[in-house]
């Protein structure tokens, strides 16, 4: 599902991949729901290709967005009432309890909040990659 999803630099919010071209892709706006091309000189990030860093290994964020929507019941995030940095650590600290201090950034926590809210305004309630499934037929 998170592969599907874009941020895309210089615009504002999430997208979602819709087709491509030779050269430029088709995106959706999941805030307003627009229709856009992007262009091969765009930089473009997949969500599922995203990782947080921890004390221990990289962690995808379909599992931090997993872990955010279950400590948050679903609701989404209050960024009003985490203005200082330490507040936005604390709340990413009780998600991912063994995250890097260091190399995580509060702009990194800030944006990662910001994608958990339009992803959750627009309906999603999972975050996982979906297996696909595998039959096996017995003789």
């Amino acid at each position: 599902m998170l592969k599907t999803i874009l941020s895309i630099s210089g615009k504002s919010g999430l997208f979602r991949l819709l087709s491509q071209g030779k050269n430029t892709l088709i995106v959706e706006s999941l805030i307003d729901g627009r229709r856009s091309p992007v262009h091969a000189k765009d930089r473009v990030v997949s969500l599922g290709d995203i990782t947080m860093f921890t004390q221990d290994e990289d962690i995808a964020l379909s599992e931090v967005l997993t872990k955010l929507y279950t400590h948050q019941q679903g609701k989404a995030i209050d960024l009003a009432a985490l203005k200082s940095n330490e507040a936005l650590a604390e709340l990413f600290g009780q998600v991912i309890e063994n995250f890097d201090r260091e190399r995580v950034y509060p702009s990194d926590i800030k944006k990662l909040f910001t994608w958990y809210n339009v992803l959750v305004a627009a309906g999603f309630t999972s975050f996982e990659e979906e297996q696909e499934a595998t039959t096996t037929t017995e003789e």
